[in-house]
Formats: C-alpha cells, structure tokens, sequence
C-alpha cells in the first residue's frame, strides 16, 4: 500500500508481523530497497518511506537536522499507528536511526545501521564539506559520479551500465536547493550520536564493507563500541551501497539479526 502522512511523507506499507521500518541514504529513495524486501516480507510488516526532499516526498519544512528525520519518521509511526519498530538505516539512514533511538527510546525495538559514518579524520571531514559545496554551488550533478565510483566495485559499474543509470537517476533527481542542505546533515551531524547520553540499550547491528571507504571498518566498530552488545559485520570486498550490489550479502546478516531479536 502507498501512502502519504499529514506531514508530506510518501510511504509503502507491505506484509504483516513485526514491524521493520527501512530508512535511505542521502540522494536515493525508498527505491533503494528493492533488493532487502524480498528477503523479510515473509516474516516482517516493512515501511519504507522517501526522507524529507527525496523521491516524493516533501521538501524539509526547516532547516534539515537529524532531529528533523527522527521527528519526521515518528510523524509516520504515529500516522500508521505503530507504537514500536525496528528500524534499518543506510548511510545517513543510519545516523538518522540512533537519532531516532536516542530521541524516542521507547519506540526503537531495535537497530540495524548499515554503511553509516561515525568520526571522520581531518582530511575525510574536509573531504565531505568540499563535496557539500560542490553540491551547493552545482547540484547533485556535480558529486554524482565520484559518488558511483565509491559506491560501486569497478567490475560492479562495468558490468551493469543500467544499475548506474538507475541510481544515477536517483541522485539527479534532487532538487538542488534542497540537496546540499541535507549533505550537510551527513557531513556534520556525527558529532551529536556519537557516545550516546544515556548510552543506546537495545538490540544493534553494526554492517558496512571493507572497501566501503567513507564507511568502513573502523567506523563500524567504533559504532559497535559505544553501544554494549551491538554486533558488528564486515563484509569482504565490498563497497558502500552493498544491499544493491550483493544485496544476498547484506540480508542474510540482516534477517538473522531481526529474527534472533525482533521475532
């Protein structure tokens, strides 16, 4: 079923069981999942919904913050009325899941965060903010295809020149001033999950790539590390957007975490 919440959040609401609410990155949409459905809707209710100023769902009604996604994605609770969800995010999904966590404890069943940043080092952090204001001055145009490059395997791109027009569409698809609005909520929004106040005491799984190279291993474990129990996952020879490139990879540790914790 597709709907749209009061607050102007497209969203897809399919199957039935526990609740599992799937969260996209930066410059994609809800599209993104079409690879981890198929892997959970046996078992799983699944939600997935466009962010504020991506796919179809409204433009930011304030300045894009990670409270604002956290906000916006207990607005589609509510509307669905769903009390308590585990929640699966991706790239600024993720970060915008421990938001989420740490805001509205009660309602976070349990996390899956996957290919999401923690404390970038001085030239990483540079690197990002320069990429922000590419994106300010040009659009999603002007980081679309570095961001392929790191997205994807070399062999990946070369052999399926539609997969990238695809998600090359995605990312072209926003508006450009609203895109580098929300890149920086990427670049700049680590310092406020990072060592959680009260710590997170849930059910985490920690997931990237070990050639995911803005989001690798050892962000992944710094995440697992802060929060007591989380399980980190390393897959090899992978890059950031795996749930597209092998997405067998990302479900197999996805489903078995959900159904050992929010069966």
């Amino acid at each position: 079923m597709r709907g749209e919440a009061p607050n102007g959040t497209i969203f897809e609401d399919m199957g039935t069981g526990p609740v599992v609410v799937l969260v996209h990155g930066l410059g994609l949409n809800r599209e993104c999942w079409d690879w981890t459905i198929p892997a959970l809707s046996d078992r799983y209710r699944i939600i997935r919904y466009d962010l504020y100023g991506h796919g179809e769902s409204a433009n930011p009604p304030e300045t894009p913050s990670l409270t604002l996604f956290a906000r916006q994605l207990a607005e589609l609770m509510d509307h669905l009325g769903i009390d308590r969800a585990a929640i699966a995010g991706f790239s600024l999904g993720g970060m915008i899941a421990r938001r989420f966590a740490q805001d509205y404890p009660a309602r976070a069943a349990a996390l899956a965060i996957l290919h999401s940043p923690h404390q970038r080092d001085p030239d990483a952090q540079a690197a990002i903010l320069a990429r922000v204001e590419q994106a300010r001055k040009d659009g999603p145009a002007a980081t679309v295809e570095a961001a392929l490059d790191r997205w994807f395997t070399a062999d990946y791109r070369t052999a399926t020149p539609a997969m990238m027009d695809r998600v090359r569409g995605w990312v072209l698809a926003n508006d450009i001033e609203v895109y580098h609005t929300i890149y920086r909520v990427l670049a700049e929004g680590v310092g406020e999950i990072v060592t959680p106040d009260p710590a997170l005491s849930l059910p985490v799984l920690v997931l990237t790539g070990d050639a995911d190279y803005g989001n690798g291993p050892e962000m992944t474990h710094a995440i697992a590390a802060e929060i007591v129990g989380a399980e980190a996952v390393i897959l090899p020879g992978l890059r950031h957007m795996a749930l597209v490139e092998d997405p067998e990879a990302v479900n197999g540790s996805l489903r078995a975490f959900l159904d050992r914790n929010h069966g």
